[in-house]
């Protein structure tokens, strides 16, 4: 497709992994829309969500990871930065 049609999306993300779902929503919503193979999207952490990439998060079971849903980000080639 044309780059000039193609949808570019920035998500930026600012709360910490856990406490709040809205870093878990951005990355729901960023895993998404980049499995559409239309959109250019980019996610960018700042403030507390820098440690939603962390490696070796621990969570209890049944609870969402975002270390996992960071790296399916990028393997559907979501462009993560600081």
């Amino acid at each position: 497709m044309e780059e000039k049609n193609r949808l570019k999306t920035l998500i930026i993300l600012n709360d910490p992994p856990y406490g709040t779902e809205r870093s878990y929503n951005g990355l729901r919503l960023a895993n998404a829309l980049s499995k559409d193979g239309v959109s250019e999207v980019k996610v960018f952490l700042m403030g507390d969500a820098v440690s939603c990439a962390k490696r070796g998060q621990q969570t209890p079971n049944g609870f969402y990871n975002l270390e996992r849903m960071f790296k399916l980000a990028a393997r559907n080639g979501v462009d993560i930065g600081t």
